[in-house]
């Protein structure tokens, strides 16, 4: 098989993060892309000069000899653009997260699930991220069986996005949709279980207070904590923060058992760490046993050249690797639609026990 051809929907900054992590595979290029916004658009074409724009989804869809689509557009159009794809163009599809918004659209993408007849990988980059990647494969031997998972993002706001989009609720699904599905994906793959019961409490306290777009002040969300108990007894928890830029590590993961415990420790874009505290934090992988105690801590370096190529710790470079695997016939899709249906049915659970004080059974 030749070099395959993408074709991508959507090249804001995440998807231009796509351009150039497909522009370091082997055997990959991209072929048309679509972007309505002409700055962005712009911006894409210089990464993939090989390219050419089309001027909507449906001429994206009919450029001869695509091999496979990556969908980047804002959250609350996937839905209806993987249907129009399904329609008149059904590639393989790696589609970014949450895989939907809304509630009414979970029979939408159900239905999709059992219709479609090409791989769906959904993009959750956090399972690549290499001291993620290695507390996963490392975590039921350290831990004896994980019971208890902590997951703690200290992060920077939610950044500016082309036509503010992102600063509401109806757009996203929610900040416990938006950000955090990414979590909730790593909670069932890591604990082998799913979930039975979200409790949340979650609220806007500090950012995006003082906007106004269009006279219309944000709601998206910028702190959290969400518990979810699952079918194996398990029992995980988010905490989530947007206003502590200022933490050495971005994220924080723990997973506890009868043997022991692991952690990984995970920093931010390197983009965003100051220039004059020195070299930025190395990612961590730290091992505690109960018996003989004595924790092991291993640095997790990750290649320079693919830092710069995105805000995601490597991840969108080895993630697009597996999927560009897959479309050789060499592996299957290792995060699924059904995975991407239940991320953003425990974030919508999240959003509801938060705003109604009431645990949501799943």
């Amino acid at each position: 098989m030749g070099t395959l051809r993408y074709g991508i929907i959507g090249c804001g900054m995440m998807g231009q993060e796509h351009l150039r992590n497909i522009a370091l595979l082997d055997g990959a290029e991209v072929a048309v892309i679509f972007e309505p916004d002409a700055a962005m658009r712009a911006a894409a074409l210089d990464l993939a000069p090989a390219a050419v724009a089309a001027a909507s989804v449906e001429a994206l869809l009919a450029h001869p000899g695509l091999d496979a689509l990556v969908i980047v557009s804002p959250n609350h159009l996937h839905v209806p653009q993987m249907e129009l794809i399904a329609q008149s163009n059904p590639l393989p599809v790696l589609v970014e997260k949450p895989l939907y918004t809304a509630p009414e659209d979970d029979a939408r993408m159900a239905d999709f699930l059992a219709r479609y007849p090409a791989p769906v990988w959904v993009a959750m980059e956090y399972r690549y991220m290499p001291p993620v990647a290695a507390l996963i494969d490392q975590a039921h031997a350290a831990t004896g069986g994980v019971q208890m998972l902590t997951i703690r993002e200290h992060r920077f706001p939610f950044l500016p996005k082309v036509g503010h989009w992102n600063r509401f609720n109806r757009n996203t699904g929610g900040t416990l949709v938006e950000k955090c599905c990414h979590f909730f994906d790593l909670m069932r793959l890591v604990l082998r279980s799913d979930p039975v019961r979200v409790m949340a409490s979650a609220g806007q306290a500090v950012n995006h207070r003082d906007e106004s777009y269009d006279g219309e002040v944000p709601d998206i969300w910028d702190h959290g904590y969400v518990i979810v108990e699952f079918a194996s007894g398990a029992r995980a928890m988010l905490e989530l923060c947007m206003f502590a830029e200022g933490s050495r590590y971005q994220e924080e993961i723990s997973a506890v058992g009868p043997l022991g415990k692991i952690e990984a420790l995970v920093p931010g874009p390197g983009r965003f760490w100051p220039a004059d505290l020195g070299a930025p934090p190395v990612p961590q992988v730290i091992v505690s046993p109960r018996a003989p105690k004595g924790p092991v801590a291993v640095d997790i370096p990750v290649d320079p050249a693919l830092l710069a190529a995105g805000d995601h710790n490597g991840s969108t470079y080895y993630q697009h690797q597996r999927f560009l695997r897959m479309l050789r016939g060499q592996g299957g899709t290792e995060v699924t639609l059904h995975d991407g249906l239940m991320a953003v049915r425990m974030g919508l659970a999240a959003q509801q026990s938060a705003l109604t004080g009431q645990a949501v059974a799943i």
